[in-house]
Order: structure tokens, then sequence, then C-alpha cells
């Protein structure tokens, strides 16, 4: 299955929404981080239901927002929960950005980026698009030494990245992009789910199993063009 229908039919089943609430506990803290300032243009890239762009409207007064996503259905859902002219969504390739260079200030992606066919090639383009200055915001909890995240591969259809700590400081600066800031995004207020939600599996107890994505959370890797 590729990434297109996989995403398809989460989007035609509502799960983009279900996406948006389990991300928005980090999500929020490493938008709030983003040197976005009134009137930037700012790309969403793998947006899903397009929370993110709109967040930095609001709340950063950001001015025109894109959001790519490589499923039709999850851009189609996304334009349908925002009237706001400055906010457009696109499908497309994160392999080949539909942008011209130096056209963006600042990049976004959260749990989208590991979905891309060639991670170094998106790299590669988010540092073409960029502005002198402009920042990449990579937010990812399915990394390395998140051991939890590991099974995930086997629940989803497509191939994802892994990588670990160091091999994104490595990849963004081969790619030109010079590394501001890493660091991880604890989740503090993830509930305990139930057990017929979520099975015990390895671990212990429900709470020991929160600590741990309270420890681990969401790994940011924070590029830099020159």
């Amino acid at each position: 299955m590729s990434v297109r229908e996989e995403f398809d039919e989460w989007a035609t089943s509502g799960r983009d929404r279900g996406m948006e609430e389990r991300h928005w506990h980090t999500a929020k803290h490493a938008l709030a981080r983003m040197p976005v300032e009134p009137g930037d243009t700012v790309l969403d890239l793998g947006c899903g239901s397009g929370y993110a762009g709109r967040a930095l409207r609001d709340t950063k007064d950001a001015g025109r927002i894109y959001g790519l996503d490589g499923s039709p259905e999850m851009a189609h859902n996304a334009a349908s929960y925002t009237d706001d002219p400055q906010v457009g969504y696109v499908v497309g390739d994160f392999g080949a950005l539909p942008f011209a260079d130096d056209s963006i200030d600042h990049v976004w992606s959260m749990e989208a980026f590991y979905y891309a066919a060639d991670p170094h090639e998106t790299l590669e383009e988010i540092a073409r698009i960029l502005r002198p200055g402009g920042t990449f915001y990579c937010a990812v909890n399915y990394y390395e030494e998140n051991v939890h995240s590991h099974e995930w591969q086997d629940n989803i259809a497509v191939e994802m990245t892994r990588w670990d700590r160091d091999q994104y400081r490595e990849a963004f600066r081969s790619a030109d992009l010079s590394v501001a800031e890493q660091d991880n995004v604890p989740d503090r207020e993830i509930a305990i789910p139930s057990e017929a939600e979520f099975p015990l599996e390895d671990w212990d107890t429900r709470e020991a199993m929160v600590e741990h994505y309270r420890e681990y959370g969401t790994l940011l890797t924070v590029g830099v063009a020159p």
C-alpha cells in the first residue's frame, strides 16, 4: 500500500481528527518555539488535518500557510476545516516540493517526515525552498531511542524511516541545514487509557507506560537554512 492509499483511508474514516488530538499535547509546545513573525510564509509538511498551520495563524499571525500532504483525502478534509483565505492545501510529493527556491520562511512537520520515500532528498528540498535564516521544525515520535515506538511499523502498511538523534543531526547537516536545537518534548498530559483500548503488552503497569511517554515524548530537531 502506498502512503497516499494508507492516509486516504485514514482520512475517509475520520482518523485525521484523532491524529490531531494525540499530537497536540506535544505539538503545541514545539509550535510555540517557532520564530514565526507576522506575515511569514509557512509550509506544514504532511499536514494531516491542518491543525498546525491554523494554530500558527491564530497565535503568531503567520501570513500565508501552505499545507502539503501526500493524501488527497487528507488535503480535502483539511481545507474543509477552515475558511481562512490565507490557508491553502495542496497534494504533493515530499521529494519534489511544489515551491520556488527561497520562497518559504519556515517549515513545520509533525509525525510525517519518516514517511518520506527518500528522507535525504526531502531535506535537500526543504533547504532549497527555505529563505536564508529560515527554519525547519521536525517533530517525530517514531525514532530509535523511543523503543516503544518500534512496533508501529508492524501496524502500518507503508515503510517508515527510524533514525536516532545523531542520524537526524547528520542528515540535516548533510543537507546544509545547521542544527540549532534538538530536544525531547515530553507529553505531560497523556491520559492512561483503559486496558481494553491499550493492553499492557510488555509494561508492568499502565503508569509505567505513561511515564515512558513522558520521558521520551516527541523528538524535535530544528534546522536553519544558511
